[in-house]
């Protein structure tokens, strides 16, 4: 699994299996009872795996992955990582609160600066904006540094379970 890409910060899979996707979900519906390292929440063809509360942190991935059945008995399964949605929530709503204020603070400059007015502090608002953003860039590449080992644990469980009911 190929975990290296630069940008993005919630990593996304996709891969084929030879067996019949009813079948692929009642394994991990099996494993769900069978094993206490990890959660496992199934909705209809959506398998949800994550870490139990105590063995959680802020960044704690988990995995989503969405098992769609093809046709002759093939399955393609669809996997993306990311930390816990109300984090993920949070972190977005900071992104777009950072960027409604750059354009703000743009509007600001650009008015004081055709009315001939002082610009300085919008303008020192604006670049604040953009060092505040680069900041929570930064964040989200340390939290996906941070729960790599744990996303290849993931992946790992998800892979051993795909290979024991196939």
């Amino acid at each position: 699994m190929a975990l290296s890409n630069d940008i993005i910060l919630r990593p996304r899979f996709k891969f084929d299996v030879n067996t019949d996707n009813e079948k692929l979900l009642k394994g991990f519906e099996d494993t769900k009872n069978s094993q206490s390292d990890f959660i496992i929440t199934r909705i209809d063809a959506h398998v949800f795996i994550k870490f139990p509360k105590q063995k959680q942190h802020f960044w704690s991935p988990q995995l989503h992955i969405e098992i769609d059945k093809n046709e002759k008995q093939s399955t393609t399964i669809h996997g993306l990582f990311g930390p816990n949605p109300s984090v993920w929530t949070m972190f977005m709503f900071f992104h777009f609160i950072v960027a409604g204020l750059f354009i703000a603070f743009g509007i600001w400059t650009y008015t004081n600066i055709t009315l001939g007015n002082s610009y300085a502090t919008p303008l020192f608002l604006n670049l604040f904006m953009v060092i505040i953003w680069a900041l929570l860039y930064v964040a989200g590449r340390l939290g996906k540094a941070k729960g790599k080992p744990e996303m290849h644990t993931l992946h790992n469980f998800m892979k051993e379970t795909l290979r024991t009911y196939r």
